[in-house]
């Protein structure tokens, strides 16, 4: 009996360890995730994490293609990480959907927000557009 309590003990210490790794390695891997958005973010002046088939991503797209601005856009939806990168931007800005917008290194939103600062002329002044002469 004591035998099989020992042997118990060992499986249950073998799960813990094995929970514990894989915990670490997702810990490590959302770090990553972390790493490489707020990378993408501060290499380019225009960033839209989006997905192919959403309409609201395509409405923020529309808006940069109106001020004559080419986004660097991630298409999360054609990435084998996609659904961790999405993890990652919940947890830098504290929302998960899709579009989520930067502006030089600013968080500027989602689709609404996107097309409100243009309707407002705040994205003008993001982008350092003179409204007279540029557009």
């Amino acid at each position: 009996m004591a035998t099989a309590w020992r042997w118990l003990g060992f499986a249950v210490l073998a799960m813990v360890a094995v929970k514990a790794s894989r915990l670490s390695l997702s810990d490590a891997s959302a770090a990553k995730k972390l790493a490489f958005v707020k990378k993408t973010v501060s290499s380019h002046g225009i960033v839209i994490f989006s997905k192919s088939y959403c309409p609201y991503c395509r409405r923020a797209k529309a808006v940069f293609k109106k001020l004559k601005k080419e986004p660097y856009v991630l298409e999360l939806d054609q990435r084998g990480d996609g659904s961790e990168i999405q993890d990652a931007l919940s947890e830098m800005v504290g929302r998960r959907a899709v579009p989520q917008v930067f502006i030089h290194g600013k968080h500027l939103g989602g689709s609404d927000d996107t097309v409100e600062a243009y309707e407002n002329g705040t994205i003008l002044t993001l982008l350092d557009i003179d409204s007279t002469n540029d557009l």
